[in-house]
């Protein structure tokens, strides 16, 4: 396993047309590839993002398209990348949808998928109500991605405000944990930078967060910042809350054991049902 590599969070502003979403998620994965990630994560609704209910039925694929999961494997397979779609929606024949996040071995495989536990059901004032389990049904459990970059712990957004969660993925071995996003600006601006850190801090792991960013077709405002934080919770490189592009920060998964020894917070498991 190689233990020392740079990885990269892509930031977008995905758009609710999703053939130019896949063209702008694509132009900064093969940028990132170009610059030496090995490791890419992009953010949460990386193939479309839609809130009208009637316009999102229409857009969003069946669970069983291939033609999306064949788009992602050939970037992949193409750019030898390890590829975290940080997650891309999908509807289920006869059921709510799935918030899924999707990672792609060097070879184009599809390895490991999850679907986000904690959804987004909020009242943050203004007007600004929020109802994802209008939407989509919830994952039932943890996982953990097994890759020759090591073990790659699995959430998406809202999941960040569940300590116990990162707590598990850490017991059962990850020393990277992903966090893609499309966070509000009013929480982001509140609480996106001190969550990751909070998590990357109890759980001694590498943090990725990529986010959505800007003024998005239907009428959504996400706060960016996408970012990479080390194990003793520095940030170690960071997007503004417009720019469109990628960071990269080199991932050294030494400092994960020296982090864990020095402050060995997040301790054994007692109990928690993990992956």
């Amino acid at each position: 396993m190689n233990t020392q590599f740079k990885a990269a969070v892509i930031q977008l502003c995905t758009s609710n047309d999703a053939i130019m979403a896949f063209a702008e998620l694509e132009e900064q994965v093969r940028a990132a590839a170009k610059a030496g990630a090995k490791l890419i994560l992009t953010p949460e609704g990386s193939n479309f993002l839609e809130r009208d209910p009637s316009k999102f039925a229409q857009i969003c694929p069946l669970e069983t398209d291939a033609q999306v999961l064949n788009q992602y494997q050939k970037l992949a397979k193409e750019l030898g990348i390890i590829l975290i779609i940080g997650s891309a929606l999908f509807r289920r024949e006869n059921a709510k949808a799935a918030n899924r996040c999707l990672v792609f071995n060097e070879n184009g495989e599809l390895i490991s998928q999850y679907d986000k536990i904690h959804l987004f059901d909020v009242n943050l004032g203004a007007g600004m109500e929020l109802q994802e389990s209008k939407t989509y049904a919830p994952g039932q459990k943890a996982v953990i991605a097994n890759t020759n970059l090591g073990d790659i712990g699995l959430s998406i957004c809202y999941d960040v405000r569940f300590p116990h969660l990162y707590r598990a993925l850490a017991q059962y071995g990850a020393k990277i944990i992903t966090i893609p996003a499309a966070f509000t600006v009013p929480t982001g601006r509140a609480h996106w930078e001190i969550l990751l850190r909070a998590r990357a801090i109890e759980t001694g792991a590498f943090i990725l967060a990529a986010a959505q960013a800007g003024s998005h077709k239907d009428g959504r405002q996400t706060y960016g910042h996408s970012m990479i934080i080390s194990p003793w919770g520095e940030i170690l490189t960071q997007m503004d809350g417009t720019e469109i592009g990628f960071a990269m920060a080199e991932i050294d998964l030494r400092l994960v054991d020296e982090a864990r020894r020095k402050i060995p917070a997040w301790g054994l498991n007692q109990g928690f049902d993990g992956p």
